[in-house]
């Protein structure tokens, strides 16, 4: 259990226990100047990539990336918890051990109660699967192809009917009984009945070794649920727990990846065929701050869900909710399995090699995402291409990591270009990236004829020639364009007399009339350069609207461009944070777009 230590005594113990005391206990150390130097403790090397500062106070590996202070490489390498580590380094630094409030100590007892009592319930249980009289618990355990080394090493049990409450309560309160969830009421029999009864039970080690629940396997009972697992406790949340992570996570050493199927069976037969990097949620949904546990030890999770339309569901569900947590460094991994079949059946027919030939065509989340988002949808319909457009903008932004988000979104969009090339054609002008690409293919040849102006201006003129001469048809949009600076003086005025013309409800006729007599020089310019006129001429008003807000738009980004590479000229000589963070929003506003 973590405990909440202030920061002086933890920085005392910094102080007092180098990096280089602490991790070369474990790795055999060569000095190298200011920094220590020796093979990976995570992953086989032959090259030394770990490097330890102790000057810095930390341990760096560069093969895994793998960096901490001397309280991360105790909990990383020997699967301590925080409390153990603080525990353990404070007596290495000759300090006394930090005594907690009287809630802290509590907990803490409670947590020893809780761990004695299952773990009491488990060796009793585990007798009993090996017991003459359970024999054909065993034998469908061996039917399944489950070794007695595999059998004893995920000490599986089994519960009868027969009640081991009374033999429990002689030793432990009710309330510290109640607490392990091991039990429910039934009030008509004044009775507390055991959860697990006629069941398999398969033991759910934290980290560091501790049983912290179960799941159960019926055997006999038709009727009832073929599996379940215990309830949330004090001390054992569903979403936080993974099935076999405390033997799985010696293999982080071997691959980067693990495999997680829903299932405990699942687990137990492939690691019987010699796959160990497995693990199970339990057939719970993964939750953040599962994927966040499997990284710290893995960063290429592969989920193996069951090929079947409610897997597929499943898988896609997953992929949408852990989808903002990708980044550089941790991925994610889908393999499908045959509709009908579970990973059981896969490596019984494959054999190891088999399976892992399969595992090879795993799919990564992004490309996953992508695929079934546009199997669901017509391609030649303007509208499910729209929706999918924005589904597909949405995931994206959600991305939490900047650098990834960015090229993400743009794989997204040049993949929906190439599905719907006659709308999305590329096109070399630095503002469009949107819809209207006729419109503005054309008035880019305008802009090759007039080299007196620049593509900028070419955008402006267009959105005031629109102003000018169907003010109505942009009257409820009117306010997209008012925060928007134009390049030059002139332009900025005639813009802003629009704008209040537009506003006040005068007519087109007369926006025309009073926007010539405030400057008819430039609105015959804007008139010449901008061509609209044949373009625009039989569109409807929202045709018209749509296209006035994809030149805003496309002003608007050129513009934002423009202020990005100041930001990044000027970040180069002084990192700022207000520079930075408003860096930050142009880019993320861009990708939004």
């Amino acid at each position: 259990m973590t405990m909440k230590y202030p920061k002086e005594y933890l920085d005392e113990i910094k102080l007092r226990v180098k990096v280089s005391q602490v991790v070369g206990k474990y790795v055999q150390l060569k000095k190298r100047g200011k920094e220590f130097i020796g093979l990976s403790p995570f992953k086989n090397e032959k090259t030394p990539s770990f490097t330890v500062n102790d000057e810095k106070g930390f341990y760096h590996c560069f093969s895994t990336s793998e960096h901490g202070n001397i309280f991360d490489f105790l909990m990383k390498t020997k699967s301590l918890r925080f409390g153990e580590a603080v525990k353990a380094l404070a007596s290495e630094a000759g300090m006394e051990i930090y005594k907690f409030t009287k809630y802290d100590k509590e907990k803490d007892e409670r947590f020893n109660k809780y761990k004695k009592i299952l773990k009491e319930y488990l060796d009793h249980f585990q007798k009993q699967l090996f017991d003459e009289k359970n024999s054909f618990a065993l034998n469908y355990l061996k039917k399944r192809k489950l070794s007695n080394e595999v059998i004893k090493k995920f000490n599986l049990g089994y519960v009868p009917a027969n009640n081991y409450f009374d033999e429990l309560i002689k030793k432990y309160s009710l309330e510290d009984i109640k607490l392990t969830g091991l039990y429910y009421y039934i009030e008509k029999n004044n009775k507390y009945v055991d959860r697990f009864k006629n069941r398999i039970i398969f033991p759910i080690f934290n980290l560091s070794g501790d049983v912290v629940a179960f799941g159960g396997r019926i055997i006999n009972g038709d009727n009832l649920a073929k599996y379940i697992n215990s309830p949330e406790t004090e001390f054992f949340k569903k979403g936080r727990q993974l099935f076999n992570l405390n033997f799985a996570k010696d293999e982080r050493s071997v691959s980067k990846e693990v495999i997680i199927v829903e299932g405990y069976m699942d687990v137990l037969s492939l690691y019987s065929n010699g796959i160990k990097n497995v693990i199970s949620n339990s057939g719970t949904a993964l939750t953040e701050n599962q994927i966040n546990l499997i990284w710290k030890f893995f960063s290429d999770p592969i989920i193996c869900l069951d090929g079947d339309k409610s897997g597929q569901q499943a898988a896609l569900r997953i992929a949408e909710r852990l989808f903002s947590l990708i980044n550089e460094e941790n991925r994610i991994y889908f393999s499908i399995l045959e509709e009908g079949k579970d990973p059981d059946d896969i490596i019984k027919d494959l054999g190891k090699e088999g399976f892992t030939k399969f595992l090879d065509n795993k799919t990564i989340i992004q490309s996953f995402i992508w695929e079934s988002y546009v199997s669901k949808i017509n391609t030649s319909n303007p509208y499910e291409v729209a929706k999918f457009e924005k589904q597909m903008r949405k995931l994206c932004i959600s991305i939490k990591d900047e650098t990834l988000k960015k090229y993400i979104l743009e794989d997204f969009l040049n993949k929906i270009n190439k599905l719907t090339p006659n709308v999305n054609s590329k096109i070399n002008f630095s503002f469009a990236k949107r819809k209207n690409f006729k419109v503005l293919n054309e008035t880019k040849k305008i802009h090759l004829q007039k080299k007196n102006l620049t593509r900028e201006n070419l955008v402006e003129y267009s959105i005031l020639y629109i102003m000018i001469f169907y003010g109505g048809a942009v009257k409820k949009n009117i306010e997209s364009i008012s925060n928007i600076r134009f390049s030059n003086l002139e332009s900025e005025e005639l813009k802003n007399t629009l704008i209040s013309l537009i506003k006040s409800n005068v007519t087109e006729k007369e926006i025309e009339n009073k926007a010539l007599k405030a400057n008819s020089n430039l609105v015959k310019n804007i008139i010449e350069n901008s061509n609209l006129k044949m373009i625009i001429n039989k569109k409807n008003y929202d045709q018209i609207r749509e296209l006035f807000l994809d030149f805003t738009s496309d002003l608007l980004e050129g513009l934002n461009k423009k202020k990005i590479e100041s930001l990044e000229k000027k970040l180069i000589n002084n990192m700022e944070e207000k520079a930075y963070s408003e860096l930050l929003k142009l880019k993320s506003q861009i990708n939004r777009e």
